[in-house]
């Protein structure tokens, strides 16, 4: 069985932007996952955020190429109605945090589906989450 992490938006945005200041770690991070017969899981939602920020800073033929790479090789994780509740729960615990929603329901399926988050995101440590 192949065990995997849960990927965020940061590294893999910062896997495809070469001037992103975690470039060389995001590369490296998903050599050692692999090396470690590890695989990155990607949430639809997160999936979908990552493509806009390759679109809107790195423009339209690198985000096609992206979708391309991601869409062929990447395991996606479609959300229940159940998870999006309880990410929804899980941002209301926090009033006092800037907790994005995304971050929640990556939080959500972490706990659900016992795999650690891939992220760069100290929200994930607020939200108690492995990483």
């Amino acid at each position: 069985m192949t065990r995997a992490v849960l990927a965020d938006t940061g590294p893999l945005y910062a896997a495809v932007d070469p001037d992103d200041q975690l470039h060389a770690r995001a590369l490296s991070e998903l050599t050692e996952l692999a090396a470690d017969g590890r695989r990155a899981e990607v949430v639809v939602t997160t999936m979908m955020e990552a493509y806009t920020l390759v679109l809107f800073r790195l423009g339209i033929q690198v985000a096609y190429r992206w979708l391309d790479q991601m869409s062929n090789g990447a395991v996606l994780i479609i959300p229940t109605a159940a998870d999006a509740s309880a990410a929804f729960a899980l941002v209301r615990r926090y009033p006092d945090q800037d907790v994005a929603l995304f971050d929640c329901l990556l939080a959500t399926l972490s706990e659900r589906l016992r795999q650690p988050v891939w992220t760069y995101d100290a929200h994930y440590d607020v939200l108690r989450t492995e990483r």
